[in-house]
């Protein structure tokens, strides 16, 4: 996952920075910094993605991304 796809991800379900850093548990400064390309430990990139994830999102190559029609998990 790209900051570009965390980003392209929030924008259709309408997610704040704040609410992904909520659902994933991480601190809002952590979401900032990886959506700005910032260096974020790989591990808190993996979290972000499931948070993303579990709202449907599909995470393709390059920067796109597309929403499972059944929604998340």
């Amino acid at each position: 996952m790209t900051p570009a796809q965390s980003r392209a991800a929030r924008e259709p379900l309408g997610l704040t920075q704040e609410q992904l850093a909520d659902m994933a548990d991480l601190s809002l400064s952590t979401i900032q910094d990886f959506e700005l390309g910032r260096p974020v430990h790989s591990c808190l990139v993996a979290t972000i993605r499931v948070a993303h994830e579990a709202l449907g999102v599909e995470f393709m190559s390059g920067d796109s991304i597309r929403l499972r029609k059944d929604g998340g998990v």
